[in-house]
C-alpha cells in the first residue's frame, strides 16, 4: 500500500520514473526507402500539366471533386514574385509561363527571399549577447546562403558545406563562413566561479541545441527527446544521441580568418598588440594620473600607427568552428570552472543518464544514427576529426531519402502554405502522416535524379496546374475546408519581411542593395530589404516582435500567424507606415485613381473603389495631409497583406 501511495505522490510531482524496455519502436514511414510508383490513372487527361498534377488530381477525383479554375494572369504574376523573390512584380512578364518562371528564378532577389526561410532554420543572429565573443561578421553566413541559393548549389553539397566546409580540399579561407549554421549557435552564458557540477548541464544544454537544430532541420526528426532516455516514439537511442552528441563535444566556436596563414599572422600579431594596448588604455583609466591625456594620446597613436602598418588588418572573420574537444574541470588552485579545450583532439561522450551528465555510463562512440545503417549495414562510423564530415555524408548518404522529402516538403509548403507533411520539422511518429505519400516519394526521387537541385523543384512546382489554381472555389473550401486535397491555392497572408518590402517598393523608396552588415529595422534611415534588419537574440526589435518574426534563438520550420491590436496600431500610428503614407500620398496627389491602382496592385479599381477615392478627397484635392492618409488606408489594406 505504501508503495502505491509513494507512486501517486511521485506522479503528482511530475517525476518520471524509469521504466522497463517497452520494446522496439514503430519505424516511421519517412525512414523507409523511396517508393516510386507509376502516374496513376485520371478521368480528366486536359488539366494535368506536370507530374504532380496526376496524383493531385486522382485523389481530387476520388474525392469527388474538381479543382478550381486557373487564376487570372495579374494574380498568377503577383503569386510567383512574392513566392520566389518576396517583392511585388515590377514589370510585365514573359508571356510565356514557363519562360517567367525561368527569369524570376534568374532573379538575384531569390536569393534574398528563400535565404530568409532556411535562416529562420538555421537560427540565425546578427546580435548576441554583449558577453559572448563578437558577431559582428555573422552577415557574410547570411550572405553565402543567399548566393549559394541563387547560384542553385545542388543541396547535398548544401548541407555538407554548412556543416564540414573545412574538411573540403577544394575550399579556401573565404569559404569557412558557410561554417556560419554551427558557428552562429546559441551559446549560454557559463558563470565560471560554479563548481564543474553545475556548468556541466549548461554545456550539455548546447550539445542537446546543436543536436536539435541538425536533426530538426536537415532530417526532420526530434533527436534530442533521446538525451534523456530512448525516444518514446522512434527508433532512436539513447546511445545514437551521445553518438551525434560527441560530435560537437570536439568543436570549439570561434572567429576563424577568411584569408590564409600569409595574410592572417601578421593581422594576429597586431591585433594582439593592439589588444594589450587597449587594456593599458583601460588601466591607465582607471589609475587616473595626471599626465592621463598625454599618456592616452601616444597609445593611441601607437595603435593607429601599428593599425595603418598591417595590411588586412580589419580582415573578415567567420563565425566558424576549430577540432577541439571540450573537458568541463576545475580550476587549479581556486575555486570555480574552467572549460579545458584540447586542440585539434575528438572525444567520445559517456552516456548520461536520465541526461545528467554528473551520472554517467560508458562511452559511446561517435556514429550515425542507427536506423540509417551505411552500405556496410552498420551505421557510419566517425573516425576523422569531430566527425561533421562523416554526420554530413550520411545526413545526404545513409539518410539521402528522409533529408530529401524533408526540404521537398519544406518547398512545398512555402509554395503551398500547408505541406505534403503539416509538421514539416517532424517527421517521427508523432508527426503528421502525409497527405500524398506517393507524390513526396516522387518529388523527392526525381529531385534527388537532378541533382539536388531546388531550382528544379521550384519550376517543377511553378509549372504544375495544381499551384495554378485559383484560390476562389466555394465548393473546394466547403467540403476540404483544410486543402489536404490542394482543389484550391489558399490566399495568404505575407510574412512580416514581405509586407515591409512591398510597401518600400510601392513608395518608390526601397534599397536593394544587396548584401553586407545589417542596420536596425525600426532606424527610419533603414530601407534596405528586410532581410537586412539586424535580428538580436537577447532584446528583439519591437518591430519585428509584434509582426510573429521569430526568435533568432530557436529553430523555426514556419512562421506563426496572429492578429493583434499591436499589428493594428502599428498599421495606423507607427512612423514608418506615416512616413510611407505620407510619401505616396506626395506621389498620388499628382496622379488619377487608376494609376495609383496599377502601381499598387497591378489593376484598375473597381467602380466602388474609385468612388470611395473620389468621395474621400473631395474638396480637398490639394490637401497633402487627405492624400497622405488615403495612401496609407491602401497600404495598411488586405490586398497589400495578402497574395491571392
Amino acid at each position: 500500500m505504501g508503495s502505491k501511495v509513494l507512486l501517486m505522490l511521485l506522479a503528482s510531482a511530475g517525476m518520471v520514473l524509469a521504466k522497463k524496455d517497452e520494446g522496439p519502436k514503430p519505424v516511421p514511414w519517412s525512414f523507409a526507402p523511396l517508393k516510386r510508383v507509376a502516374l496513376p490513372k485520371v478521368k480528366d487527361k486536359v488539366w494535368p500539366k506536370t507530374r504532380i498534377d496526376y496524383f493531385i488530381l486522382a485523389k481530387m477525383e476520388a474525392a469527388g471533386m474538381k479543382p478550381a479554375p486557373r487564376a487570372e494572369e495579374r494574380v498568377l504574376q503577383r503569386r510567383l514574385a512574392f513566392d520566389l523573390i518576396g517583392l511585388p512584380p515590377t514589370e510585365q512578364a514573359a508571356a510565356d509561363w514557363s519562360r517567367a518562371v525561368d527569369e524570376t528564378l534568374r532573379n538575384p532577389h531569390y536569393g534574398e527571399r528563400w535565404a530568409r526561410h532556411w535562416l529562420d532554420l538555421a537560427r540565425y543572429t546578427d546580435i548576441t549577447p554583449d558577453w559572448l565573443d563578437s558577431t559582428k561578421f555573422s552577415y557574410l553566413y547570411r550572405d553565402w546562403v543567399v548566393q549559394a541559393l541563387n547560384e542553385d548549389m545542388p543541396y547535398d553539397r548544401f548541407v555538407v558545406r554548412q556543416l564540414a566546409t573545412d574538411f573540403l580540399p577544394e575550399c579556401r579561407p573565404q569559404d569557412r563562413v558557410a561554417l556560419g549554421f554551427i558557428g552562429l549557435s546559441p551559446t549560454y552564458f557559463k558563470e565560471l566561479q560554479l563548481p564543474p557540477e553545475i556548468i556541466k548541464t549548461t554545456v550539455a544544454d548546447e550539445w542537446e541545441e546543436h543536436v536539435d537544430a541538425i536533426g530538426r532541420t536537415f532530417l526532420g526528426l526530434t533527436l534530442a527527446c533521446a538525451r534523456c532516455h530512448d525516444h518514446k516514439s522512434d527508433p532512436i537511442t539513447a546511445q545514437d544521441y551521445y553518438a551525434l552528441a560527441g560530435v560537437f563535444a570536439s568543436v570549439k566556436l570561434s572567429e576563424l580568418p577568411t584569408m590564409s596563414d600569409e595574410f592572417w599572422k601578421p593581422v594576429q600579431k597586431a591585433r594582439l598588440q593592439v589588444a594589450a594596448m587597449e587594456k593599458q588604455m583601460a588601466d591607465l583609466k582607471k589609475k587616473k594620473p595626471k599626465d592621463l591625456a598625454e599618456q592616452a594620446k601616444r597609445i593611441e597613436a601607437v595603435i593607429a600607427s601599428i593599425k595603418a602598418a598591417t595590411p588586412h588588418y580589419n580582415m573578415e572573420m567567420a563565425n566558424a568552428v576549430e577540432e577541439a574537444a571540450l573537458f568541463v574541470v576545475n580550476k587549479e588552485k581556486e575555486h570555480g570552472t574552467k572549460l579545458d579545450y584540447k586542440m585539434g583532439m575528438a572525444r567520445d561522450l559517456e552516456l548520461m543518464k536520465r541526461g545528467n551528465p554528473n551520472d554517467l555510463g560508458e562511452a559511446v562512440p561517435r556514429r550515425f544514427l542507427s536506423a540509417f545503417p551505411s552500405k556496410s549495414g552498420l551505421p557510419r562510423k566517425f573516425t576523422s576529426g569531430s566527425g561533421r564530415l562523416e554526420l554530413a555524408q550520411a545526413i545526404v548518404e545513409d539518410a539521402a531519402p528522409l533529408t530529401a522529402r524533408v526540404i521537398v516538403n519544406r518547398v512545398w509548403k512555402h509554395h503551398f502554405g500547408r505541406g505534403l507533411v503539416d509538421t514539416p520539422s517532424e517527421f517521427g511518429n508523432l508527426g503528421e502522416a502525409p497527405t500524398h505519400p506517393e507524390l513526396l516519394d516522387d518529388l523527392a526521387g526525381r529531385f534527388m535524379e537532378h541533382g539536388w537541385s531546388l531550382k528544379w523543384l521550384h519550376r517543377e512546382i511553378l509549372n504544375s496546374a495544381t499551384w495554378q489554381q485559383s484560390s476562389l472555389a466555394a465548393e473546394s473550401e466547403k467540403r476540404d475546408p483544410e486543402n489536404k486535397l490542394y482543389g484550391r491555392m489558399l490566399r495568404r497572408r505575407l510574412d512580416w519581411e514581405s509586407w515591409r518590402d512591398a510597401i518600400l517598393a510601392a513608395t518608390g523608396q526601397i534599397d536593394l542593395k544587396m548584401g553586407g552588415q545589417a542596420s536596425a529595422i525600426s532606424d527610419a534611415k533603414n530601407l534596405r530589404r528586410s532581410l537586412y534588419g539586424a535580428s538580436d537574440r537577447q532584446d528583439m526589435d519591437p518591430m519585428l516582435r509584434i509582426h510573429d518574426v521569430p526568435d533568432p534563438g530557436a529553430h523555426n520550420p514556419w512562421r506563426m500567424e496572429t492578429i493583434t491590436p499591436l499589428q493594428g496600431l502599428f498599421a495606423l500610428n507607427s512612423p514608418f507606415m506615416l512616413e510611407q503614407g505620407a510619401i505616396l500620398g506626395r506621389w498620388a496627389m499628382n496622379h488619377n485613381v487608376d494609376e495609383i491602382y496599377a502601381r499598387l496592385f497591378g489593376r484598375a479599381p473597381s467602380e466602388h473603389e474609385a468612388e470611395v477615392a473620389k468621395a474621400f478627397i473631395h474638396g480637398r484635392e490639394q490637401d497633402a495631409a487627405a492624400w497622405s492618409q488615403y495612401a496609407q488606408a491602401l497600404l495598411a489594406g488586405n490586398e497589400m497583406l495578402f497574395v491571392d
